[in-house]
């Protein structure tokens, strides 16, 4: 999978935004961060629960990982993009969508140049 992969599955999904923060891409629902591309290209991230998160580590060893630290305790999940396969990052980044999308609509922020909607 490509980052562009990876990007298009997220743009696929109903009310999602690109925007940018600490320099790279991410994706929005509801005004909330759920996805984003890391700068190096290689690997992306969902926002899952840590339930979540334990249930698709086990599943797919190979293309997923916990993010470093308290992201990574907290559910947020690296996505290997060389070993990783659509239907199952299309699953993770639909379980971190819906997650977004049933909280509270987060604050407005000024909208960056070059944002794209879907």
């Amino acid at each position: 999978m490509t980052d562009d992969d990876f990007r298009d599955i997220a743009l696929a999904l109903d009310g999602v935004v690109e925007s940018a923060h600490m320099n790279h891409p991410d994706f929005r629902a509801n005004g909330r961060i759920f996805a984003t591309l890391r700068e190096d290209g290689a690997t992306g991230m969902v926002k899952l629960t840590p339930e979540q998160q334990a249930v698709v580590l086990a599943e797919h060893t190979a293309m997923f990982t916990p993010s470093a630290g308290a992201w990574g305790r907290g559910g947020c999940t690296d996505v290997i993009l060389a070993n990783a396969r659509t239907a199952a990052v299309r699953g993770a980044m639909l379980l971190a969508w819906q997650a977004a999308m049933e909280k509270p609509r987060a604050k407005a922020r000024p909208k960056k140049p070059g944002a794209r909607r879907r």
